[in-house]
């Protein structure tokens, strides 16, 4: 887990601040709400594209078809 995940993740599930997150781990908060702020990477956004189009296929086929027959029609999909 990245630095920056963690204090997010400190947040959510023990109730601490990110200040104090921050302060502990020796980052600035500026970093991380920069960090928080960011967009996905391309790479992240066309794994979550492909993620939601395998899902497609597997649902489209009654969730029959294993991997060869998905990548198949992924292929023929253009991916």
């Amino acid at each position: 887990m990245k630095v920056a995940a963690f204090i997010a993740a400190q947040r959510a599930e023990h109730g601490v601040s990110h200040a104090t997150a921050c302060r502990a781990l020796g980052v600035s908060q500026a970093w991380f709400y920069k960090w928080r702020a960011r967009g996905l990477s391309a790479r992240a956004g066309r794994r979550q594209r492909l993620d939601a189009a395998v899902a497609a296929v597997f649902r489209q086929r009654g969730g029959r078809d294993g991997s060869p027959r998905v990548t198949v029609r992924l292929r023929q999909a253009g991916w």
